[in-house]
């Protein structure tokens, strides 16, 4: 697993890297300090996964995602921190962000950065028990008026509460190539991106 660190902290960058490096399954291909480094770093070696700060001198790991996303749309961005912040967070969520961990968490980011690479999405205990109240802000929504059936809403239900395709299968007796049809189906009538859209989704339409 290839890992990009960015953190404006260098002393906590070389923390990681040496706690992260103690496991052969992990290669910290390089670190930087900054938002603009991150795009950098990420377009020349186009890791596994970008490990990141957000707040940041020059360029916030926010930014430096977007700008990440937008040019690589399947790119894993994990997002560290010390702020457990709510505009944060919902930005984080948006743009297609795979995690989100407090730093003071430390004991959670190698298990977050293998579900990443393994393809879920992965937030702290803290921030997911805030996500629904956070984006609880519209009204119900008319599934039936998106031709979503009622499998289709388990299953964004289940994404929702932070099931990967193979827990779903196992809930629902269904194979995991079943659901990833499934999920493809859901995204298109929805016009969605990935499953993480599918979770604010549900989350704001609840």
């Amino acid at each position: 697993m290839n890992i990009i660190i960015v953190d404006d902290d260098s002393l906590v960058a070389g923390a990681l890297k040496t706690i992260l490096e103690i496991n052969p399954d992990i290669n910290i291909t390089a670190t930087g300090s900054d938002g603009q480094e991150a795009c950098e770093l990420y377009r020349r070696y186009q890791p596994d996964i970008l490990l990141m700060d957000i707040r940041m001198k020059n360029m916030s790991g926010l930014e430096a995602s977007a700008l990440i996303l937008k040019e690589f749309p399947d790119a894993r961005i994990l997002l560290l921190t010390t702020f457990s912040d709510d505009e944060y967070i919902i930005k984080a969520l948006r743009l297609g962000a795979k995690g989100y961990l407090l730093k003071q968490d430390y004991a959670s980011i190698l298990p977050a950065l293998r579900a990443v690479f393994s393809g879920q999405t992965v937030f702290g205990t803290e921030i997911v028990a805030r996500i629904p109240q956070m984006l609880h802000s519209s009204p119900s929504f008319d599934y039936n008026a998106c031709d979503i059936n009622e499998r289709e809403l388990r299953i964004i239900e289940l994404i929702a509460n932070g099931y990967s395709n193979k827990e779903i299968a196992s809930e629902l007796f269904l194979s995991e190539g079943t659901v990833r049809n499934y999920l493809s189906s859901i995204l298109d009538k929805l016009q969605l991106r990935d499953r993480t859209q599918v979770a604010v989704f549900y989350y704001q339409h609840k």
